[in-house]
């Protein structure tokens, strides 16, 4: 699953003008400088330093008294401060679970739920005013009420209530500056205390995690803006049809059975499903659209990237080509660095199961919410990827008065008031307006308040006047029952109660994947996931229009596919295409992963099994770190064929003779590589994409344009920021790029060859002249960034992960920021890697995504399974576990994960009883 947390303090909109922008960001460093001066210990901070950062330490040892305990638990914690938690009760279990999750990471799960709930300003300031306005107008926090409410079932609403006792049992008498240092700085500019947890502070955070992998909202935006620019042939070229043909999907077998109705693993298939698009009612809208594209960037660092390229990777093999004799399960979820991680490791252990203590389970868990969401109990594993399911559509709205255009007819909005309040200023109020198809988002921007006011349209479409509205259709803005999910999940003992679970897990969408002790391995891809009555979901519908929009029922969970110990003895998800579309009704996207990762997995899997080989745990962990380039694999032997004059490029062509396509953190020739795809996609799509889809990249130290090698002392670098041309956009490198290239290879007089001349060089006429240019290019760029001599080069110097702590880390003196971040580590892998460190090309070389945590899981032998968590256990930015598991994940090391009585007794390094009060 992927996802993010960080927020900013600093101005993400337009909200108090310039002037308030300003004084507000003076401000803040007025702060800045006063929490560097006491967390560096100067003067009074000395004194400050040892009360205030020690005294929010968790207590690990000895006995606390909290209320509502039934008996005692104890919390166990090994080395690296992981807890395993043993309780008599379920009540007592997640009570404590949220006890101890609020002594390490109570500010990450403070701002998690000011951020769900639309109120970063009563943290921040007028600085996060149209974020939350944002945020509010989706309403997530109003539909996990609703969640909470209406759909969740008795059994987890009191799970939810206990865990908010315990988090609010270790609130109680406690200051902000006894939870976290960052409450004693947040102290020096307001009043601002934490209040009480709640049930639906829980429910919540499940709406910005179903936000973060929301499917193609972005590809939507996308094709449409490129409308402006491109043919429906060229849009075509970058948006290709998945290649089943050599990519295989998830599920390779079943259908919708004619006879039942149902998905069935064994039926024939029979059909296809097609589908249209509705370009010609939308298109022209595209500067409208590309501010809606800046205002959905607008959301915190929180959430992270998301889109093409951010994904998973599991897989799960039978005790048949396993070492232990059975299944062994892989899962790392590919999502933004943060600082803590995403994840929370812990163990919820009832001492003896029973009907008033069910739970025997470990893995990992969302600060801020009970249970655990992925790892194993005591009789199945479970792990998950991004299903990446079409489960959002935006619709153009006319609107008329108090209301909006609808089968000719005008319907009256749904409105709401919202009020945003603001630390250190006057609160602010907005209107949320809704329609048949959703909240207006368009009504958070200025410059999407008169959407639509030059677009062209056809005849079908209702006269523009001052233009159209953009609504937004989204499964999550339903109640659902994915929190219900969690628990049957936690409690399944076999395929059929793991499917019921799965059937509950409705928002987001995932890929589940299965093992248990007895040894079977399956599959299941869930989740609420809309029936359109037309279009397939690639383009903005007319809103006016009922032959759009969506059917009142989702896709029955019967009908969507799953496997059950398939012939091939392994199951691989990697976000890539599900089951092939030609074969299977209802749609589930047009808009897949094009398979990059999950080819790879599957061929170092069925190579192990052709050769006799049986798979270890330790072969799964060296997967996980296979840095392979597939398109590298590719592209090379056309590179080396380009004749190259410029000594000083031949010397870097040369990087490549023999380079085995594998991305080494200490890889010269990765690095140039690398370099080279970045300039490939620079030079073939860069100039020709709308100027409307604007790169906010990073700025570079390059050579003049006219520099030419080898480098002398009179080539002066200069400073670069964003993209080369203001009217030029780039394309981000996902593996979409990839196939995008790869269709485009044999084809070598192609347009999208073409690229104009500069200062230097004349323009390219086809393939290898534009690969040559690259070539160049990297070239130059690189010796900018690394130097002249290329034996000094390597990708991890390039490629680096900085890990930056959520709102004061973010922002301020370069010195508080050393104090509070971690980083940079030098690292391998790539984009579609399987050791999956994302890039930007449009952005630079710097590592944006990254796998948030790995394990591998021994079936056979639960206690041998192993397992690494990004960061560490503490939120606490001075704690001994604040990054402790980095340097390991980094060199791709896992930890020993303990989960049997005994496993975990010999682990133990710290023992806290929690008592009744």
């Amino acid at each position: 699953m992927p996802a993010n947390t960080t927020a900013s303090s600093g101005s993400s909109g337009s909200a108090g003008g310039k002037t308030g922008k300003k004084k507000g960001r003076r401000a803040r460093l007025i702060v800045i400088v006063l929490v560097l001066a006491l967390v560096a210990g100067i003067g009074y901070g000395a004194f400050w330093s040892v009360t205030t950062v020690r005294a929010s330490y968790p207590q690990t040892n000895g006995s606390i008294k909290i209320d509502g305990l039934a008996g005692n638990v104890d919390v166990k914690r090994d080395s690296y401060g992981i807890p395993q938690l043993y309780a008599d009760s379920d009540a007592d279990l997640f009570r404590a679970q949220g006890f101890v999750q609020a002594q390490d990471r109570f500010w990450e799960m403070d701002v998690r739920r000011h951020m769900t709930a639309g109120r970063l300003s009563e943290m921040f300031g007028s600085g996060q005013v149209d974020t939350d306005a944002f945020l509010r107008t989706l309403g997530w926090r109003k539909v996990a009420q609703r969640e909470y409410d209406t759909v969740l079932s008795a059994d987890t609403k009191k799970n939810l209530q206990a865990y908010a006792d315990g988090v609010n049992a270790y609130l109680k008498g406690r200051d902000g500056k006894d939870i976290s240092v960052e409450y004693a700085a947040l102290g020096l500019t307001n009043d601002y205390k934490p209040t009480k947890w709640t049930p639906v502070d829980s429910v919540a955070w499940l709406k910005a995690m179903a936000w973060d992998l929301r499917g193609n909202m972005q590809d939507e935006i996308d094709r449409s803006l490129m409308t402006s620019r491109l043919s429906k042939e060229q849009i075509e070229d970058l948006y290709p049809e998945y290649p089943y043909d050599t990519h295989e999907p998830i599920v390779s077998e079943g259908a919708i059975s004619p006879v039942t109705g149902t998905f069935d693993p064994k039926a024939t298939p029979t059909s296809g499903i097609g589908a249209d698009t509705v370009q010609g009612a939308t298109e022209g809208v595209n500067t409208q659209l590309a501010s809606l594209s800046d205002t959905l960037d607008q959301i915190p660092a929180l959430l992270g990237p998301n889109g093409n390229g951010i994904g998973s990777n599991s897989w799960v093999v039978s005790g048949k080509y396993t070492t232990t004799d059975k299944p062994l399960l892989a899962n790392d979820p590919h999502l933004a660095p943060q600082l803590p991680s995403l994840w929370y490791q812990m163990g919820l252990h009832c001492r003896q199961i029973s009907a008033t203590c069910q739970y025997d389970t470990a893995g990992y868990t969302f600060s801020g919410m009970p249970g655990v969401i992925i790892g194993h109990n005591q009789d199945i594993a479970w792990g998950f990827t991004n299903l990446g399911a079409d489960v959002t559509d935006l619709f153009l709205e006319k609107v008329s008065g108090d209301g909006y255009q609808y089968d000719g007819k005008v319907k009256p909005f749904v409105t709401r008031e919202e009020t945003i309040k603001v630390a250190g200023g006057a609160s602010r109020h907005i209107t949320v307006r809704e329609t048949n198809n959703g909240p207006l988002i368009s009504d958070r921007s200025s410059e999407l308040e008169k959407v639509g006011q030059k677009a062209p349209v056809t005849s079908a479409a209702p006269d523009r006047a001052d233009g159209y509205a953009v609504a937004l259709k989204w499964t999550a803005l339903e109640p659902g029952k994915s929190m219900d999910a969690v628990f049957e999940l936690n409690r399944a003992k076999d395929f059929p109660s793991f499917r019921k679970a799965a059937e509950h897990f409705e928002v987001p969408s995932q890929n589940l994947i299965y093992a248990d002790t007895k040894g079977h391995i399956g599959y299941q891809a869930p989740g609420k996931i809309p029936v359109r009555k037309k279009g397939d979901g690639t383009m903005p519908s007319p809103g006016w229009n009922p032959e759009y929009g969506w059917e009142k029922e989702s896709i029955p969970f019967a009908k969507l596919p799953y496997e059950y110990d398939p012939k091939r003895g392994y199951i691989v998800t990697a976000n890539q295409a599900v089951i092939d579309e030609k074969t299977y009704s209802p749609m589930l996207t047009k808009d897949w992963g094009y398979g990059t990762r999950s080819q790879r997995i599957n061929g170092l899997i069925a190579g192990k099994i052709k050769g006799g080989e049986k798979i270890s745990t330790e072969d799964m962990q060296k997967m996980q770190m296979d840095n392979t380039s597939e398109i590298a694999a590719e592209l090379v032997p056309e590179l080396l064929k380009i004749k190259v004059s410029d000594k000083s490029v031949r010397e870097a062509q040369k990087l490549l003779e023999g380079w085995d396509s594998q991305q080494e953190p200490d890889s010269a020739a990765a690095a140039y590589f690398n370099a080279v795809w970045r300039n490939i996609l620079k030079l073939a799509f860069g100039d020709k994409l709308p100027k409307e889809m604007r790169v906010k990249g990073e700025c570079l130290t390059v050579l003049p344009a006219d520099s030419t090698g080898p480098v002398d002392e009179q080539d002066k670098p200069v400073r670069e920021c964003g993209q080369r041309d203001a009217d030029s956009a780039q394309p981000d490198g996902g593996d979409r790029w990839y196939q995008v290239v790869m269709n485009l290879m044999d084809d070598e007089n192609n347009d999208w060859w073409k690229a104009p001349k500069n200062r230097k060089d004349k323009a390219t006429e086809n393939r290898d002249m534009l690969f040559a240019r690259a070539m160049k290019d990297a070239r130059w760029e690189l010796t900018a960034k690394l130097g002249k001599d290329i034996s000094t080069w390597s990708w991890g110097r390039l490629h680096q992960l900085t890990l930056k702590n959520q709102t004061l880390g973010t922002e301020g003196p370069d010195l508080l920021q050393r104090a509070l971040n971690r980083g940079p580590w030098n690292l391998g892998g790539g984009e579609a890697a399987v050791n999956a460190s994302g890039w930007n090309a449009a952005g630079g070389y710097e590592v944006i995504w990254v796998p948030s945590m790995r394990m591998v899981v021994n079936v056979g032998d639960w206690d041998k399974s192993r397992w690494i968590n990004l960061t560490g256990a503490s939120g606490h930015a001075f704690s001994a576990h604040y990054t402790d598991q980095t340097d390991k994940w980094a060199d791709g090391d896992l930890l020993d994960w303990s989960f049997g009585t005994n496993a975990v007794a010999k682990s133990t390094k710290d023992t806290l009883t929690l008592k009744p009060s």
